[in-house]
């Protein structure tokens, strides 16, 4: 079995696939918290795992402790996902392929694998938003990075004197109106415009045929768009998983 990781700035995704499985065709799969990572061990353990690829963008501590705990799990270290120049038909355009962030890769190699030969918007809502570009000919143009919508509510919270620290209601961050009549529904209105307005904008510069949003605030984002859209879940492993075949074949480049 093959188990698919991405390890974000505040969460750990998860998902495990049998070997001949389509993207997304998961067995089973989840996310904690990085406070919580021990809990991965019971939740992987007895599910026969013979490989693992891992996207890492949390940093040098956070790999070591997923080397520590996949150890007695896997027959053979994990395989850290790299971005690179080209892979599975994607042509990385990046001035310096190498220093895209794994994540951003694997999400356009995802978004690719969902809706091939269409102009792609791939936009990841977590805690900084990147929003970024596939051509329909499998080009990755670049993007664009932002404070996440948590980022920009705390900034206002800890950068004025008067904002109050805006977090999720019952339902979450629900809109309020545009033209809100309450500072905190204000505060909320903006944020959440920033960030949608980022994405229509990247959308009409390509232009694109559809956008893909994912990302912990995507349930919050996406109501707001006006532009053809998917909201899926977990779209850098989907990534991982796409790749997969190709990293079979090229397990230098991992």
């Amino acid at each position: 079995m093959l188990l698919l990781v991405d390890a974000g700035n505040t969460r750990i995704k998860w998902a495990i696939a049998a070997p001949d499985a389509a993207p997304g065709d998961w067995t089973a799969h989840g996310a904690v918290p990085h406070a919580e990572l021990e809990r991965l061990q019971a939740a992987w353990a007895g599910q026969g795992l013979t490989r693992a690829i891992v996207s890492n963008v949390a940093g040098p501590a956070m790999q070591a402790q997923l080397t520590a705990l996949l150890a007695p799990l896997l027959p053979a270290p994990p395989a850290w996902f790299t971005s690179r120049a080209g892979l599975a038909g994607l042509r990385n355009r990046y001035r310096n392929p190498t220093q895209l962030g794994s994540d951003r890769f694997a999400a356009a190699l995802g978004a690719r694998s969902l809706a091939p030969g269409k102009n792609l918007v791939v936009a990841t809502c977590g805690t900084a938003t990147t929003v970024d570009a596939v051509s329909a000919a499998g080009d990755f143009l670049g993007g664009m990075i932002l404070p996440g919508l948590g980022l920009m509510l705390g900034a206002l919270a800890r950068g004025t004197a008067q904002l109050p620290q805006v977090g999720p209601g019952a339902n979450g961050f629900a809109a309020p109106p545009t033209f809100a009549d309450h500072t905190s529904d204000a505060i909320l209105s903006g944020c959440l415009a920033a960030q949608a307005g980022a994405i229509e904008r990247a959308c009409a510069a390509l232009p694109a045929d559809l956008c893909i949003v994912s990302g912990g605030a995507a349930a919050s984002v996406a109501p707001l768009l006006s532009v053809p859209h998917w909201m899926l879940d977990n779209i850098v492993l989907v990534g991982l998983h796409a790749a997969a075949p190709s990293l079979d074949s090229n397990p230098a480049s991992t």
